[in-house]
């Protein structure tokens, strides 16, 4: 982070010096805060002159009047107060933390009258400044303004001042995990591809065990055993050794099945022999954002000690084009005994989560399961960024994740799935092949990986267009969005814990 804050809560605050950002909704005639941030109202009178009614995320900057007691003064609109998602206060903590700049001190006052929960609005408003103020520059020799201006990595202190200031508190704890577990995603997803291999990557995985959560790594020759056939065909291209990732979190009662999140971690993805063009190959090193949010979340329920038994499995894997490298045409063989003719070694993904699905799915019989990866173009087509794609096999479990969605605003929409599309990767040779072309493909997909997971309840999330990328808002300015992580927390929460 170029910008880091070191936020706390207050009913009050003597304001001397430093910067003061209020916030008005289109109801009220002053902000919230404007009788201690301004005693003679000289910016109540600015706001006429300009006209600013408080319509949602516009803003007043100004330098404050002489004997005011802070320097400088920010007023944020919020439009209709009564009316905001626990979203539109991320977007006003993004956007107050974009305009946080060269300052050591800044007071915030966020009472907008008629809100139904000024704790939560509190705890949500400093969540949206946390998710903003990341920017990965690890790899800057030289740094941006913003960070010259902040002292390098001084934290910039934050009093957020509510009437409610201790639930605020408590709430933000859960806040603060929710924020750690997105930015480690973000993180995983932005490493360049020659410092982050899948070695590399489980090694990451492995410092959650600091937080309580176990970790086994499985090496290439266990999985051998195992007879993973379908994703080391994917790895045997590669002079980096595939690893798998069980990660468990025992929150919950001993007796509760655990809940089970699946990523694809192809940490880079040339196509193998089947080569992807030139341009933009660069991105493929995103090409893990599946198995960085299933890492990130993981993060986020035990920092958050959620009440939950849940299951995460990543399988990391570099897709290379080498003299070792699986053809177009070969058949492998998956744990589940079922054979794979490989028609385009580009349809990686599948094989590698195929493989984890089962493997989930037998050892630990979780409740349901749910695989995020950034499978194919083809939902891209379709949804753009804006939306990820949800194939699932169980209805209970499609409308708690599309109910998770609308909160976080990490949307989904359900695409179909059917028996019909079944006979577009029916092989001639094999029990089935790994693409069944251009038309659906993304349904064709996910009909691959459904006949891994049998009578389990399932969904596949294809984060193509979500998890790198995506279109930048006022709480993510970064190429790796972190899509995921709120998204199943945000689920456990509402549905899983006990």
């Amino acid at each position: 982070m170029s910008v880091k804050f070191e936020i706390s809560f207050a009913k009050s605050v003597r304001l001397n010096g430093g910067l003061a950002i209020l916030l008005k909704d289109t109801e009220s005639d002053l902000p919230v805060g404007a009788d201690s941030a301004d005693p003679a109202n000289v910016f109540a009178k600015a706001s006429r002159i300009v006209r600013f009614t408080g319509k949602g995320l516009t803003t007043l900057d100004m330098v404050a009047p002489e004997g005011s007691p802070v320097d400088r003064v920010i007023v944020i609109g919020t439009g209709k107060a009564k009316e905001l998602s626990a979203h539109d206060w991320l977007k006003l903590g993004g956007s107050a933390a974009s305009k946080i700049r060269n300052v050591e001190k800044v007071s915030i006052f966020v009472d907008v009258p008629g809100i139904d929960s000024p704790a939560k609005a509190a705890a949500d408003f400093a969540l949206g400044m946390l998710l903003r103020a990341y920017s990965f520059d690890t790899y800057k020799t030289k740094k941006g303004d913003d960070e010259d201006k902040n002292n390098g990595q001084k934290p910039v202190k934050v009093t957020i001042v509510t009437a409610d200031h201790s639930a605020a508190k408590k709430l933000f704890a859960d806040s603060e995990a929710i924020a750690d577990g997105v930015v480690l995603a973000r993180d995983l997803v932005n490493e360049p591809p020659n410092v982050l291999g899948p070695v590399e990557f489980a090694a990451k995985a492995k410092e959650l065990e600091k937080l309580g959560v176990e970790v086994e790594i499985l090496t290439e020759r266990e999985m051998r055993r195992l007879n993973m056939g379908a994703l080391l065909g994917v790895a045997q291209g590669s002079v980096r050794p595939p690893r798998l990732v069980i990660m468990q979190w025992k929150g919950g009662k001993a007796k509760d099945k655990p809940v089970a999140f699946i990523g694809k971690g192809v940490v880079f993805d040339t196509g193998g022999i089947s080569i992807k063009p030139a341009a933009g190959m660069e991105d493929m090193k995103g090409d893990m954002g599946g198995a960085a949010a299933v890492t990130g979340l993981m993060h986020t329920l035990a920092a958050r000690g959620a009440k939950v038994n849940a299951i995460g499995v990543i399988g990391l894997v570099e897709n290379m084009p080498d003299g070792n490298a699986q053809r177009p045409g070969d058949i492998v063989t998956s744990m589940s005994g079922q054979t794979i003719e490989v028609i385009n070694t580009d349809a990686e993904g599948r094989l590698v989560l195929c493989d984890a699905l089962w493997y989930t799915n037998d050892r630990f019989k979780p409740q349901f399961m749910i695989n995020l990866a950034t499978l194919t173009g083809a939902i891209l087509v379709a949804l753009g960024n804006l939306h990820a794609g949800l194939f699932c096999n169980d209805d209970k479990l499609a409308s708690e994740l599309t109910a998770a969605g609308l909160v976080t605003y990490e949307r989904l929409w359900r695409m179909p799935l059917g028996k019909d599309y079944d006979k577009m990767i029916d092989s001639k040779f094999a029990d089935m092949k790994n693409t069944g072309g251009r038309h659906a493909g993304s349904i064709t997909a996910a009909q691959f990986l459904k006949r891994f997971v049998q009578d389990t309840p399932w969904a596949h999330l294809d984060i193509a267009g979500t998890a790198m990328g995506s279109i930048q808002d006022e709480i993510n300015q970064s190429w790796g969005s972190g899509f995921g992580v709120r998204l199943l927390d945000e689920l456990v929460r509402a549905n899983y814990e006990s």
